[in-house]
């Protein structure tokens, strides 16, 4: 029992561990702004109580550039800086450890809940729409 217990701590994203959310419709899905950016800036986040990284993300010309606070210390600064992502850009402002977070970046749980970023192929613009 103490092994099942550690287990699913150690692993709270393993998908054999994640029901199935409700249906929310085209409509609510259509809502949220996702966006291809290109990562510009990365900062170390020393006041985070987690491991992060501060972002500056340039969504193309009618978006500017957004930031945002990203626990993807997996990845190295080299790794970040110049890569495209996809951001949820209309999610709103939250405050973390007196910062402001301007975006959700998006990318795939692993079991232990390490992100890993969604990948795109070359030659995607900043601002691209996530269909």
């Amino acid at each position: 029992m103490a092994q099942d217990k550690a287990s699913t701590s150690a692993h709270p994203y393993a998908p054999e561990r994640l029901a199935r959310k409700d249906n929310i419709g085209a409509d609510a899905f259509i809502a949220v702004d996702l966006r291809t950016g290109v990562v510009t800036e990365v900062e170390d986040f020393p006041q985070a109580r987690k491991p992060a990284w501060k972002l500056a993300v340039d969504f193309g010309p009618v978006v500017g550039t957004l930031r945002t606070s990203a626990q993807v210390t997996n990845y190295s600064r080299e790794q970040l800086l110049g890569r495209t992502v996809v951001g949820a850009i209309n999610l709103g402002r939250k405050r973390i450890a007196g910062f402001t977070s301007e975006f959700l970046i998006l990318g795939a749980l692993d079991p232990d809940g390490t992100v890993r970023l969604l990948e795109l192929p070359e030659g995607v613009e900043p601002g691209a729409p996530i269909a």
